[in-house]
C-alpha cells in the first residue's frame, strides 16, 4: 500500500488533517535531543547543574521545553492546538560532554503529541545553546528524534 502525505490535499496543496471523526484516546509521545558541550563550558558543571550568569541552564531549558510543547501549534502551521495533559523534560549527562534531553508529552485527544514531544526537546536544546553560547559556539545539537508514540492508529517505538 502506497503511503500518502497526510498534510497535502488531492491537488498537492497544504491541508490541515481533519480529525473530526477520530476517537478520543490517551496518547503519549517521547522524544530526545543530544547536545555536545565543549570543555570550556563543562568546567562550570557542578555535577547537577550548569550555572551561568544567566542562571541555571538545565532548569531554564526544562521550563523552555515545556513552554515550547504548549506552543507547538503556533510554531508548526498544520499542527492542531492541544491542551496537554502533561509534559516532562529531563536533562542528564551522557558521557563527559554530552547532554541527553528526553521529553514526554501526554494528551487525551483525537490526534497525537509527537510534534509536542519533539518541539519540547528542540526548544530545550536551543535554550542550552542560547545560555552557553557566550562561552563557546562549538556547541553541537544533534539527534533530535521521536523515541516512541502510543495511543493512535499506529504505535511506534525506537527503543
Amino acid at each position: 500500500m502506497k503511503k500518502e502525505f497526510s498534510h497535502l490535499d488531492s491537488s498537492g496543496k497544504a491541508n490541515m488533517v481533519d480529525v473530526g471523526d477520530k476517537t478520543i484516546t490517551s496518547r503519549l509521545a517521547r522524544a530526545q535531543a543530544l547536545v555536545w558541550l565543549p570543555d570550556e563550558i563543562m568546567v562550570h558543571f557542578d555535577g547537577k547543574e550548569l550555572e551561568t550568569k544567566k542562571g541555571g541552564v538545565f532548569q531554564t531549558a526544562i521550563l523552555a521545553g515545556i513552554m515550547g510543547a504548549k506552543k507547538t501549534s503556533e510554531l508548526i502551521p498544520l499542527c492542531h492546538p492541544l491542551g496537554l495533559d502533561n509534559c516532562k523534560v529531563e536533562i542528564n549527562m551522557k558521557g563527559n560532554n554530552e547532554l541527553l534531553i528526553t521529553t514526554e508529552a501526554k494528551v487525551t485527544a483525537k490526534t497525537g503529541v509527537e510534534m509536542e514531544a519533539l518541539t519540547a526537546a528542540t526548544v530545550a536544546a536551543l535554550t542550552v545553546y542560547d545560555m552557553c553560547k557566550a562561552m563557546s559556539h562549538d556547541i553541537i545539537i544533534r539527534e533530535i528524534k521521536l523515541l516512541s508514540k502510543t495511543g493512535g492508529k499506529s504505535d511506534f517505538s525506537r527503543v
